[in-house]
């Protein structure tokens, strides 16, 4: 008996470290509370945290990584999760975290920490990042991603159709009726979005593309992340952050 335990033990050793030995993809989770999975990532890549249950493997230098979400609801644990619980804050006021919805924000440069909302605060219209102070807050139900306002109402985002094959992106914005092209998902913490009719390599693969007046436009990126981006645009990732309020 003593020695079936032993072997059993010895076994799952080897398992966890064979496990830690492995790389990880591009683009893959590389850490975070309970993972058991592969640790080290492609040369060039790093192992990012994005939270404390969530690393991703991420190309270049590290950033600094999000503060603690010790203080946070175990309703944070499950990005997206619960029942949608109303409100956010008004324009410009740091909004506060509520139990059940994320913060969502780009993790690269030039938009480092730059956070998802309507370009008119709590409005339908273009889906644009900005700074902190005016984050808003999501889920994601039903596949829909679903922007939680101060009034108790939902936006859901869209994203505009193909107009042609030669289309490199597809404009997203906030309308207060669901979005029929396609699914929204968590992939760990990074928001995804696929499509039976939109053939595109990666799903988890976004641009941001300032407008005239500065506002920083998010697109579906129809190429692989990083290869021959649009001029102008930034190729970026987005994530859930359950952090208590939005930190530049």
């Amino acid at each position: 008996m003593t020695k079936a335990i032993l072997a059993s033990l010895a076994g799952a050793l080897c398992l966890a470290a064979g496990a830690a030995a492995q790389t990880a993809p591009q683009w893959g989770q590389c850490g975070g509370q309970g993972w058991t999975g592969a640790t080290t990532c492609p040369s060039g890549w790093v192992c990012t945290v994005s939270n404390q249950y969530y690393s991703q493997c991420l190309q270049g230098a590290a950033p600094p990584p999000p503060s603690s979400v010790s203080s946070v609801s175990s309703a944070s644990s499950a990005p997206g999760g619960g029942s949608p619980t109303g409100t956010g804050s008004a324009a410009g006021t740091t909004p506060t975290l509520i139990p059940g919805d994320s913060f969502i924000r780009a993790v690269e440069d030039p938009n480092f920490h730059q956070y998802l909302r309507s370009e008119t605060i709590g409005a339908a219209g273009p889906a644009v990042l900005g700074d902190p102070v005016d984050a808003a807050l999501f889920q994601i139900v039903g596949g829909q991603l679903q922007q939680m306002l101060p009034s108790g109402s939902v936006l859901y985002a869209h994203v505009a159709p193909p107009a042609s094959a030669a289309d490199v992106k597809l404009a997203v914005s906030w309308a207060t009726t669901p979005d029929t092209l396609g699914t929204f998902v968590w992939g760990g913490d990074t928001v995804e979005w696929s499509s039976a009719t939109v053939t595109r390599p990666q799903s988890n693969a976004w641009l941001v593309c300032p407008d005239a007046a500065g506002n920083k436009l998010l697109f579906v990126n129809l190429g692989p992340y990083d290869y021959d981006t649009p001029a102008g645009c930034a190729d970026e990732t987005i994530h859930a952050y359950t952090g208590p309020y939005p930190t530049s």
